[in-house]
């Protein structure tokens, strides 16, 4: 299990932490160029899969995973509409690329594992809560925005600070994934309070119900995502 989540920790940092905004543009580019970009993703994939797992003289780790996930992007950005399901498909195809690899290599294979699983850090709780945090920043937020946009147009959002709602997502998902882990699930509702009070006078204010919708929507599925997060997380280590 600890390489497992090893290679999805992988995934995380290279899918949503080390793709710059000029990377992801780039894999649609009209021109070849793109074709550069998808195989320097593919190549940063790869490398994290590789350098995590540092099972050195394995080469077939990180060949797979660049492979696969070029193909998946390819597919994706050429056939496949922008929207939340394409986000999901996309995911799950490389998740299931990642336990089927695992399964196939170490899954059954004692003696491979041995020299990792003997390090304190590389406990399968350990890289279970780093996957959970990892999931409560960028993936989520990637993944809340698809969920929202068919509503977004119909709300005037041109008021607020620059990306002061990410930044306000990454903390209450933080917070809860926090609150859970440490036994203090009951901190969820007074971050829930606390947030009401102070949006309550902007939403107050404003002019269309539509506003208070959206952002009860957004509010509700990041609580939604992080507290389902959290919980499995603390199965998983239990």
């Amino acid at each position: 299990m600890a390489i497992l989540l090893r290679l999805l920790a992988a995934h995380i940092l290279s899918d949503f932490f080390f793709q710059s905004d000029k990377v992801c543009g780039g894999k649609q580019d009209k021109t070849k160029k793109k074709y550069l970009y998808h195989l320097l993703h593919g190549f940063i994939h790869a490398a994290m899969a590789y350098l995590i797992v540092a099972d050195w003289n394995n080469w077939l780790v990180p060949l797979v995973i660049f492979i696969s996930h070029v193909l998946m992007d390819y597919i994706k950005v050429e056939y496949m509409k922008q929207e939340a399901a394409t986000f999901f498909i996309d995911q799950l195809v490389h998740i299931a690329v990642i336990i089927a690899l695992w399964s196939s290599l170490f899954g059954h294979d004692a003696t491979s594992c041995q020299d990792f699983l003997k390090a304190e850090w590389n406990s399968q709780d350990v890289w279970a809560v780093v996957i959970a945090y990892l999931l409560m920043l960028k993936p989520t937020s990637v993944m809340l925005s698809l969920f929202v946009r068919k509503w977004a147009p119909s709300v005037a959002t041109d008021r607020s600070l620059p990306n002061a709602g990410k930044w306000i997502g990454y903390l209450e998902r933080i917070l809860i994934l926090t609150f859970i882990l440490t036994g203090n699930a009951e901190g969820i509702g007074f971050l829930l309070a606390a947030k009401s009070v102070f949006r309550f006078g902007e939403l107050n204010k404003a002019q269309d119900i539509k506003t208070t919708e959206y952002v009860l929507i957004g509010t509700l599925a990041s609580f939604t995502v992080a507290i389902l997060v959290g919980f499995a997380t603390l199965l998983l280590i239990q």
